[in-house]
């Protein structure tokens, strides 16, 4: 169950992400989906992967339902199943997650000070002031540590910019 409550941010994310607001019920759907198939669940794969897919799923589900497609009466909704059901290939998703590896290596690889406030702004989403309190430092210093990391990680990835 801790898991679970660990990942309620990336739940909540995803849910945005694909929905284009926060959704509870559909949190609470997650939950109940995941406990249910707890037991389905294989210790050699990371938790929050499957909880992050178990979310995926199920915005995907209530993006095609009658429900969603009847409560919003909008051009954009048939975009955003269009862009949602397009599958990626495998050799699409080993790529991705290769770069997903080189580029952690690159943020691990970063001094300590912008590490931490590049992951909670980047990856947790913090805002600076947020960084700032939670770190006890001046929002411009957090500002500046950002700046400065970033321009490290355009460096040392700037292979992967002109593979694209």
């Amino acid at each position: 169950m801790k898991d679970i409550l660990n990942n309620s941010n990336k739940i909540k994310q995803i849910i945005k992400k694909f929905t284009g607001e926060y959704n509870e019920d559909l949190e609470q759907e997650v939950y109940i989906r995941t406990l249910k198939n707890i037991d389905k669940y294989q210790e050699q794969n990371k938790f929050t992967q499957w909880i992050c897919t178990i979310t995926a799923n199920i915005c995907r589900d209530y993006l095609k339902s009658s429900h969603f497609k009847n409560s919003n009466n909008t051009d954009h909704d048939d975009e955003t199943l269009e862009k949602i059901s397009n599958t990626k290939t495998p050799e699409e998703i080993y790529t991705q997650k290769e770069r997903q590896k080189i580029i952690l290596k690159a943020v691990n690889s970063l001094p300590k000070k912008m590490k931490e406030v590049i992951i909670l702004y980047e990856y947790e989403n913090y805002s600076y002031e947020k960084i700032s309190k939670k770190l006890n430092i001046p929002t411009g210093t957090v500002k500046s540590r950002i700046n400065n990391a970033r321009k490290i990680l355009e460096d040392k990835l700037s292979f992967l910019i002109k593979e694209d």
